[in-house]
């Protein structure tokens, strides 16, 4: 083991020099607490099968994965770079010739995991790595259509849940919508640098949804002047309550063609 990366509830993550393939890795752990949970261990198994499965650019990938013995765990690609809720934490919005390519290729590798069958559940910046490419990262909460459509929530990170993921009724269906929702509201933040849907302070607490998640009764903040009225009205359409109202990962793409055609040729990548 290199150094700790963090984690979560359930996983620990590591930056660690795997000898097999003679480089540096990342290793996400189950917790020893909860290493002969069986729940645990056929989640970690899906992310790794998951992650073989998926070939994209902008997914990150999977080398290996051991769900036996001791210590349970998944071999993960170390990418270098901030992520973007880093960048945003530290410098403010991103400005759009910065934004607008970052989003195209995030709702590329979306379309490409509706396509294969899958979706994320967790889009976030805490979970796009800024590269050229940008890189989605965390497939833990993630799974295939079928199972996302059974599926019940709470699940996911609040702020960037989309309604269908906050609340526990069958009729509430998730799949690649929530995807889209998550996106656009990433996409939000970015570029007004607040979350698109504030609440007061100890609402996560709060046994009342409609306080923990004022996306179920609320619409989102006003984007600065300074985006420009399609920008601003494709996020605004990612972020419909009904998940039939939002555009597909691939009409978010043909939509982003238009701006980005305006953006300046040279492109300076902040965090790099």
């Amino acid at each position: 083991m290199l150094k700790p990366l963090g984690g979560g509830s359930r996983y620990e993550v590591f930056l660690v020099w795997d000898d097999r393939m003679h480089a540096i890795c990342v290793a996400k752990l189950i917790r020893p607490d909860q290493a002969e949970d069986d729940r645990a261990r056929r989640d970690l198994e899906a992310e790794a099968e998951l992650l073989e499965t998926l070939a994209h650019p902008v997914i990150v990938r999977g080398f290996d994965a051991v769900v036996d013995g001791r210590y349970p765990h998944v071999m993960i690609e170390h990418l270098e770079g901030p992520s973007l809720r880093r960048l945003l934490k530290r410098g403010g919005p991103l400005p759009p010739e910065q934004l607008l390519p970052l989003a195209l290729s995030v709702a590329g590798a979306l379309h490409y995991m509706e396509q294969a069958g899958y979706v994320h559940l967790d889009v976030k910046p805490d979970n796009i790595v800024m590269g050229v490419p940008p890189r989605l990262i965390d497939l833990s909460i993630a799974r295939t259509l079928d199972r996302a459509s059974r599926s019940r929530g709470p699940l996911g990170t609040d702020a960037y849940m989309a309604p269908e993921q906050c609340v526990a009724e069958p009729e509430a269906s998730m799949g690649p919508p929530a995807d889209v929702w998550g996106l656009g509201a990433t996409l939000h933040h970015s570029l007004s640098g607040e979350r698109p849907f504030p609440r007061p302070k100890g609402a996560r607490r709060d046994p009342d949804p409609n306080v923990r998640f004022p996306q179920l009764r609320s619409d989102p903040e006003r984007l600065p002047d300074h985006v420009t009225d399609d920008v601003a009205g494709l996020i605004g359409d990612m972020l419909a309550f009904d998940p039939a109202d939002r555009p597909s990962a691939a009409e978010v793409s043909d939509r982003l063609e238009e701006p980005i055609s305006r953006l300046p040729s040279r492109l300076k990548v902040r965090g790099r």
